[in-house]
């Protein structure tokens, strides 16, 4: 455990460390970390090792929720439809960011209060829109998974937030005002909204993610879609003289006193990832693997296997790089396993009755009187 603390509190130090060559080519840029400069390598697609590009696709149900015209009613469902393609950007392995257009329809009722409603019975609405967005896509799990799940790396969760423009159509009838009718001259209410700086609209929800391959993702995603506007439910005209309770007209757009009609959608899609790299950007941790390589270094056996060849002379000096294998026994030997000749006259010092004078090996080493 010492260990991992100890190689994780160098990473930062071996991440800034930088040599002092000076930068002698276009490839290599000043050191900012330091007061001199060091060869270091360029950012580019060259140096990349993971995929970050990718295009979706999805599509899905749509139901208007919180406005004055709804698509569920008494627990029964009107069905819509939505459907989405995006070009996504993972920016790290946290965030990223999609330009996505989607286009659906919805289907919502409505009834108003009173001998009115009861006249009018209930009314059905219709809304298509056309929608194009910025929207930015946090993986909480890349946040939330322990360092010590070694688990495939399969599942994730996203969060996605953003904001674009819309067009949308809608059409209202009902059983008296907004019915076909030729005496009186009546029509269905049409409403039509361009795309333009008006047509705001904000976007949030959640998403799963299951990695298929190192190509292909799967994703079920709910997005709840603020339209910001009080006519997207085809409802009514959204002027300050359509909320007057004095006027004539239908009081649809007065059913609930929100002025905002939104969307909730659900969807299901594919993410193709783009690239030539086995692994996607959003599929990797790298506190994950800084903790994954600190355990294996930790784990790394540091065992020295000395000696095989073993110790003939038991001279203490393995013979693998004994130069003298045969010492004899109780000799005094050096670092290579040679017998120690003190006074170098060729007798060595266990045979040498005089260690420190040389003579000769008739003498047993020692000099002879003349």
């Amino acid at each position: 455990m010492k260990l991992s603390l100890l190689l994780l509190a160098a990473l930062p130090i071996a991440s800034y460390a930088q040599d002092s060559i000076a930068v002698t080519s276009n490839d290599m840029y000043p050191n900012t970390f330091s007061s001199g400069s060091a060869n270091v390598q360029s950012f580019n697609n060259k140096a990349r090792r993971f995929n970050d590009w990718s295009v979706s696709i999805g599509g899905g149900a749509a139901f208007m929720v919180h406005s004055d015209l709804v698509s569920i009613t008494d627990e029964k469902f009107n069905w819509g439809y939505n459907s989405y393609v995006s070009l996504d950007k993972q920016i790290n392995h946290v965030v990223g960011i999609s330009l996505i257009y989607q286009r659906g329809e919805t289907k919502q009722k409505g009834q108003l209060e009173g001998a009115e409603g009861i006249a009018a019975g209930v009314a059905e609405a219709r809304t298509k829109y056309n929608q194009i967005a910025l929207m930015g896509d946090v993986n909480f799990s890349n946040i939330l998974r322990r360092v010590d799940n070694h688990s495939p790396y399969r599942w994730a969760m996203h969060g996605y937030a953003g904001m674009g423009f819309m067009s949308f159509n809608t059409s209202l009838h009902d059983n008296k005002d907004y019915s076909w009718s030729t005496n009186p001259r009546r029509i269905p209410l049409f409403i039509n909204q361009k795309l333009g700086l008006n047509s705001v609209y904000y976007q949030f929800g959640l998403g799963v993610k299951y990695n298929v391959s190192s190509l292909i993702d799967v994703e079920a995603r709910t997005m709840y879609i603020i339209s910001g506007d009080d006519e997207f439910d085809g409802g009514g005209y959204a002027g300050s003289g359509d909320y007057d309770p004095n006027s004539k007209i239908p009081k649809y757009n007065m059913i609930d006193k929100r002025r905002s009609d939104n969307v909730w959608t659900v969807n299901l899609g594919l993410s193709f990832k783009l690239g030539k790299h086995t692994t996607h950007l959003a599929w990797h941790d790298p506190l994950q693997e800084a903790y994954y390589r600190a355990n294996v270094l930790e784990n790394k056996s540091t065992e020295l296997i000395v000696c095989e060849k073993g110790d003939k002379d038991n001279d203490g000096v393995c013979d693998d790089w004994d130069r003298q294998p045969d010492t004899p026994a109780g000799a005094r030997v050096d670092g290579a396993g040679i017998a120690l000749d003190v006074d170098l006259d060729g007798v060595i010092d266990l045979y040498d009755k005089c260690v420190t004078v040389p003579g000769p090996v008739e003498n047993q080493g020692c000099p002879t009187n003349k």
